[in-house]
């Protein structure tokens, strides 16, 4: 297994943060995105005004092996004790346990911070990070049926949780 460091993302790491999220909505159902993102846009989804929130770069020594968000669930004041995870890696980097370590990063973060749920949206074709969450202690808890369409497929999407 890789051991990896994390570090709060910076600008300088932006491109490559957008190029990791480019190829996912280019070539998976991993995000409902279709159209590839520019550097604005990708801006918006990674640095957050909350300072609870944040994104980290997952280092493998200096190379990028992907990110991980801990982000806001809903707008809504009364979900403020309610996360949202989000774990993207390079390709070359899946597989290795890397994904693992990341959402134990995150759920640290997450106690820190003194939030009680930690939510991850998944495409429900998503079997890797279906996986990942269950392994995790991740439960299932919505089943969204047809809620999204990519590459000319219907798509549910899951929701994985784990109290904290």
């Amino acid at each position: 297994m890789v051991q990896v460091s994390f570090l709060e993302i910076t600008e300088a790491y932006l491109p490559q943060v957008l190029e990791i999220y480019n190829h996912y909505i280019e070539n998976s159902t991993a995000t409902f995105h279709i159209q590839p993102l520019t550097l604005e846009e990708m801006r918006r989804i990674v640095f957050f005004p909350d300072p609870r929130l944040k994104t980290y770069l997952v280092l493998d020594r200096e190379n990028l092996a992907g990110y991980c968000i801990l982000g806001r669930y809903k707008e809504r004041e009364a979900y403020g004790i309610t996360a949202e995870v989000t774990i993207y890696l390079h390709p070359k980097y899946t597989g290795r346990g890397i994904g693992s370590q990341a959402l134990k990063f995150i759920e640290r973060l997450t106690r820190q911070n003194q939030f009680h749920s930690l939510l991850s949206g998944i495409c429900g074709e998503n079997s890797a990070s279906i996986k990942l969450f269950e392994k995790n202690g991740y439960t299932r808890c919505a089943h969204y049926r047809e809620i999204g369409k990519k590459f000319g497929r219907l798509l549910d999407l899951v929701y994985y949780q784990k109290l904290l």
